[in-house]
């Protein structure tokens, strides 16, 4: 069949047969070939589309979904000189290109974001005109892409069709298990222009280089406070807010922080794996481990540059900064108390809800505060000396 006639093709079939392979082409009024539990999770749209059976993405003609299904190919021949990656044809690898370089041609006229490709832009454009209309019926999210949404799904089905040989580990996605694969090789193609540094993703370089130009683009519009890295604007933002959306399963303790969490589960499984050479004592994280160090070493790195009080950890100083600014960023929805630590607002908040976990083993009373147990326990001690 010549591509010409695509056009003449009676939009009543629903597969389009060429002399390599075969194409599924779907419309508004079918079922996407996709399992019933991810079908319900799709919109439908009202134009007809072409899709590749194999990732469930979707083109506007054959020609462009034959051209996407060399990438499925395991023999890729084109390979990039400057970061080693392989691609299945030649007009993927000359894209890829685009973004070694500096040039960005293509520009948002609404944000003056820059784009190597058009694609790029085009899909970006989206942010301010489209609606996300593929909604996650699990967790509510939205996306722009139905692409975007069947990935998205996968969190939820557990799915990881991406293996890796190497050890076994499976990702839900090919570019997730792409940068993997370079933690058994020590490949590291993205380096620093200014000090050298190698990194194995792109991203991770490029949050490197706002250290050196001092460049913080995310900004918290409750308090101003500007940041390097999204996600830690996203963290920061929890201070406010006082979310704590991870959770232990096991004794419901909740944290701001993934990271958090995996050190805290570490307690329940016993797994304590960073060890101190000096007294031998175990730690769950090797963080833990560095600060316990300078319980040896007296090493105060974290200084103030207001009144050069020192600090073991940076969290302290961060903490002891707000003495000198007066920043209270933990605020009480129930009373408008504000606080500069979260701790004392943790605190503050058994309060309102009447947690009282700290309880004397002597005559049952319970406080919010552990300070407080241990002043009151004094009582019976001097009692019973």
């Amino acid at each position: 069949m010549k591509m010409q006639d695509i056009n003449r093709l009676n939009t009543s079939n629903p597969t389009v047969q060429t002399d390599t392979e075969t194409v599924t082409r779907t419309f508004s009024d079918e079922k996407p070939l996709i399992n019933e539990s991810k079908e319900r999770l799709l919109d439908k749209r009202n134009i007809p589309e072409y899709r590749c059976e194999i990732c469930r993405k979707t083109f506007s003609s054959e020609q462009e979904v034959l051209t996407h299904k060399e990438i499925h190919k395991t023999e890729k021949l084109y390979r990039c000189e400057t970061c080693e990656k392989d691609f299945a044809t030649n007009r993927y690898l000359t894209k890829h290109k685009k973004l070694h370089s500096e040039e960005k041609p293509y520009q948002c006229e609404l944000c003056e974001k820059s784009f190597v490709c058009k694609s790029y832009l085009t899909k970006h454009k989206r942010i301010h005109t489209a609606e996300k209309k593929y909604r996650c019926e699990t967790c509510e999210k939205t996306f722009f892409e139905e692409y975007d949404l069947v990935v998205h799904v996968r969190i939820h089905t557990g799915e990881k069709n991406y293996r890796c040989e190497m050890c076994g580990k499976s990702f839900s996605q090919r570019s997730t298990l792409i940068p993997h694969r370079r933690i058994h090789s020590g490949e590291r193609p993205f380096h620093c222009d200014i000090c050298g540094k190698s990194f194995v993703i792109k991203s991770d370089l490029k949050n490197h280089v706002r250290v050196h130009t001092g460049e913080k683009p995310y900004t918290c519009d409750l308090c101003g406070k500007s940041f390097t890295v999204s996600s830690h604007l996203k963290s920061h933002r929890r201070i406010h807010t006082g979310e704590r959306p991870f959770r232990c399963k096991i004794c419901g303790k909740s944290f701001s922080e993934n990271s958090s969490l995996v050190d805290h589960q570490r307690k329940h499984a016993g797994e304590k794996r960073h060890r101190c050479e000096i007294c031998d004592k175990y730690f769950h994280s090797n963080g833990k481990l560095t600060a316990h160090r300078r319980v040896h070493t007296g090493e105060r790195p974290y200084r103030c540059e207001t009144c050069g009080q020192s600090f073991k950890n940076n969290s302290h100083l961060k903490t002891h900064k707000r003495i000198h600014s007066g920043e209270k960023p933990f605020h009480c929805e129930t009373c408008g108390k504000w606080f500069s630590d979260s701790s004392g607002f943790i605190v503050h908040k058994r309060i309102h809800t009447r947690d009282k976990r700290f309880m004397c083993k002597t005559c049952g009373k319970s406080f919010c505060v552990k300070s407080n147990l241990v002043v009151h326990q004094r009582i019976h001690s001097a009692i019973n000396p």
